[in-house]
């Protein structure tokens, strides 16, 4: 079973910048997008339900902004909108799917680059949303989360530490937290197939055109399993060459 987790920066800007055509030629199972910016009804779900696709969608309030969808081959048992947060739920961050035995939860977490008021607002969501995991931890052991965590763990996921040291996305208590969400019963499948690798990056600033080329990059998407799903991942890896946004999908390959 293959899983990706993709920020789309815009489903309908990726969309006309191929999206549609890369899946129709790359198999995925199960499909997390974050940021989708639009409502169910802004596009024509065609697209996807052509190609199989049951659709789980979860937008902002507010248009053309955040938003969360899960595309799956396979029908959900369960779809839960939103943890029960109001202001995240408000924003479409979290989307919770699941499939028999297993669920499926797709995030998108905040940014704190827009000022001080955003950092707080992230560090509380990163607080309710541990909890709200954990409890469900609980309750459903085979557990995958999916997302943009806007967060790089450690200085070998960030091509300049030194230089982002003080940067939101890189601040000691957002990798703190990572380090508390790992040691607790989770596993970051790409540097469990991939610990020592690296410049290997999700996310390209758009600030500048050519860092992408020259790999300047961020990895700041993640699928983190449950402990008990780990000896299921088969292999994880990035797609640093597809190009619908300024991030690019992750791929975790489960054996069934």
């Amino acid at each position: 079973m293959r899983v990706v987790s993709y920020n789309v920066n815009g489903i309908r800007a990726a969309i006309k910048k191929g999206l549609i055509e890369w899946l129709k030629e790359y198999p995925v199972d199960i499909l997390c997008v974050q940021e989708t910016k639009a409502s169910s009804t802004d596009i024509d779900l065609s697209l996807f339900t052509d190609l199989g696709y049951h659709i789980a969608w979860y937008p902002a309030e507010k248009k053309g902004y955040s938003g969360v969808a899960v595309f799956s081959k396979e029908k959900p048992s369960l779809v839960v909108h939103g943890n029960g947060h109001g202001m995240s739920d408000a924003e479409g961050r979290v989307i919770r799917v699941d499939f028999g035995d297993l669920t499926i939860i797709n995030a998108y977490f905040p940014s704190g680059t827009s000022g001080d008021l955003r950092q707080a607002y992230k560090y509380q969501w990163l607080e309710d949303f541990y909890s709200w995991v954990e409890n469900l931890r609980k309750e459903r052991p085979n557990i995958i989360v999916a997302g943009d965590y806007n967060i790089a763990h450690k200085e070998i996921d960030i091509h300049d530490p030194k230089g982002n040291k003080k940067s939101s996305g890189f601040l000691p208590e957002e990798r703190a937290w990572m380090d508390q969400f790992l040691a607790n019963h989770w596993v970051d499948s790409f540097r469990q197939i991939h610990e020592d690798t690296i410049g290997a990056y999700s996310w390209w600033s758009q600030r500048f055109p050519t860092v992408r080329l020259q790999n300047k990059g961020w990895r700041i998407d993640y699928l983190c399993t449950t402990k008990t799903l780990a000896t299921k991942i088969k292999d994880a890896f990035i797609l640093p060459d597809v190009k619908h946004s300024d991030h690019c999908p992750i791929v975790v390959d489960l054996k069934k």
